[in-house]
């Protein structure tokens, strides 16, 4: 396939290059103007030339004062166009967020998903950030204006041959910079960028667990791990900076000494009458907008190269995690689920942690799973909402696969309390309602059905009390109240609930136990994973999980008789 080919596919299948492609008038326009721009840029030098040639030759005052109000005029229209340009380009940049900013976010979360919660860092907006950055910056513009080089180039031969080789000389010698530029510092800065992003994730990490840390001394030596990483960005980043500023005071140096040069080689010429007196400034100053773009590029190259980087990360994680089109919403589900020898293996594992198990729970329906630590009952039940893909099997949910629902309309029928609750930042409703429009009436019931309603109304604020930093000022306890409101809004037809009475005192676990009885009477599909022996007995069906297989699974009074006799108790069981 031809470059051209590649690049006819880009901007036809990728996110990023269809978005591109939808901005592509914009860069027209600022390319069209950059034309008119360019071409107002040789005002100086025929202004000067004028002066020199006609002015100071003539005496004339009326001539310079009618070349002065033009030239103020044809500034003025150069700085509007400039302007024009630039709100092109702003106007680009927010379409481009627009169009991507969105689809970015969302690959982001699943790129998260698909890692297992490893890659959490906000990597791809800071990309699309960068990229946006650039298009609005100084260093775009040297891409717009560095095409109409040949201009000034051909009045640069017009004015002199000798002018015109000088300055295709200076062109070549600053391109050579330029790709130099890019030559020596390109490894060093993709090394620094990988260094800063591990230095950040290990951070927020830490912060993560900061009282972990502090509790047990850890600080000095975690800083110490930091100061190590950093040392390597400042490094890396300080040898690339180095090496471009050499480069970048050796493009200054040169284009002060060849317009200063140039200045001799006219004054040469003139004195061979040659050329005029005029053409000896003008010459020069034509020299230093010739080659104005190139020295722009050097200067810049550097945000140049952190946008490509962006753009290439950014079209990497669009095409590993390609938009995905809503299914065709199904109807509502009855919350009978089925598990047809599901095989999973988390993001991360090579091994599988849940080994072929199958089995079927009704529609209201209670399952307790049960087990020993790491026997992987968070992972089955990740598998049972969708979170994880099944590496062979399937789960079901009314007869179709969990990945074909809609996960939106998926999201109305299933309740999910997770090991760890973490709240969001917002009100108390909004977390209860799972950010959306607050429906009041469904809040207050969720809440009572959890059996927080009064504890709520107890808060500063009571329901408008705004939890920030994921509700650090309330206990584990009252989060994973909360959590489990949440988990019960909007009537679902199918509750998870992963060790949901783990950090609840003794009153919290008697709401426990009534939401369960409710819901049971209600007619839910309630799966609950616990190590507490008084949730079993709301149970219909016990799960053992031991070592990622079925160790046990039917009614609760034969799996907790057959546990009691450990001896004739099967060593896996499907149903």
């Amino acid at each position: 396939m031809t470059t051209q080919q590649h690049v006819r596919q880009f901007f036809s299948q990728s996110d990023l290059g269809q978005a591109l492609e939808a901005c592509k008038s914009s860069f027209f326009y600022a390319g069209f103007f950059s034309l008119f721009i360019n071409l107002l840029l040789l005002v100086p030098s025929f202004y000067m030339l004028a002066v020199y040639d006609k002015v100071l030759v003539s005496g004339s005052e009326s001539t310079l004062l009618m070349l002065s109000l033009l030239a103020v005029f044809l500034f003025l229209v150069m700085g509007g166009l400039e302007w024009i340009r630039s709100q092109i380009l702003i106007a680009s940049s927010a379409r481009l967020d627009g169009l991507l900013g969105g689809r970015v976010f969302d690959s982001m979360f699943t790129q998260m998903l698909a890692s297992g919660g490893r890659s959490s860092s906000a990597q791809a907006l800071q990309d699309l950030l960068q990229l946006r950055q650039f298009l609005t910056g100084p260093g775009l513009f040297a891409f717009f204006d560095a095409p109409w080089m040949p201009i000034y180039l051909v009045l640069m031969f017009l004015f002199h041959w000798a002018f015109g080789v000088v300055a295709v000389i200076s062109g070549l010698i600053l391109a050579a910079l330029a790709i130099w530029n890019e030559i020596a510092t390109k490894q060093d800065l993709n090394k620094a960028n990988q260094a800063s992003q591990e230095a950040n994730q290990f951070t927020q990490r830490n912060l993560r667990n900061a009282e972990v840390i502090e509790a047990m001394g850890m600080l000095p030596r975690l800083r110490e791990r930091w100061q190590q990483q950093q040392s390597e960005v400042i490094a890396l980043q300080g040898k690339a900076s180095s090496k471009a500023g050499l480069i970048s005071g050796l493009v200054k140096t040169f284009r002060l000494a060849i317009q200063s040069l140039v200045l001799g080689l006219g004054a040469y010429l003139a004195i061979h009458k040659e050329i005029t007196p005029g053409l000896v400034i003008a010459g020069s100053i034509l020299l230093g907008r010739a080659l104005a773009p190139l020295d722009l590029m050097v200067n810049t190259w550097r945000g140049f190269s952190q946008a490509r980087e962006a753009f290439h990360r950014l079209t990497t994680l669009l095409e590993t995690f390609p938009k995905v089109e809503p299914a065709m919403p199904l109807p509502e589900p009855q919350g009978h689920l089925t598990v047809e020898q599901l095989i999973i293996a988390p993001p991360g594992c090579n091994q599988p942690i849940i080994k072929g198990i199958s089995l079927t729970i009704d529609p209201g329906q209670t399952v307790a799973i049960i087990g020993p630590s790491a026997a992987g009952k968070s992972t089955f039940v990740r598998a049972l909402l969708g979170l994880y893909r099944p590496a062979k099997g399937a789960v079901r949910l009314d007869g179709a696969e969990i990945q074909q629902w809609n996960r939106e309309q998926l999201g109305d029928y299933l309740g999910y309390l997770p090991q760890d609750v973490e709240l969001l930042d917002g009100t108390v409703s909004e977390n209860i309602a799972r950010f959306r429009e607050v429906d009041p009436d469904q809040v207050v019931a969720a809440a009572q059905q959890a059996g927080i309603h009064d504890m709520i109304l107890r808060l500063p604020q009571a329901y408008d009390t705004r939890l920030v930093g994921g509700g650090q000022l309330m206990s584990a306890g009252q989060q994973q109240r909360i959590g489990i409101a949440r988990a019960l809004y909007g009537n679902p037809k199918v509750v998870v609930l992963d060790e949901p009475n783990a950090n609840l005192d003794q009153a919290g676990d008697a709401a426990l136990m009534d939401t369960l009885a409710q819901l049971k009477r209600q007619g839910k599909t309630v799966v609950v994973v616990t190590h507490r022996n008084n949730l079993l007995s709301l149970a219909d069906k016990i799960l053992l999980l031991v070592d990622g297989q079925a160790a046990a699974f039917g009614p609760r009074d034969e799996v907790l008789a057959a546990l009691s006799q450990p001896r004739t108790m099967p060593q896996t069981a499907t149903a």
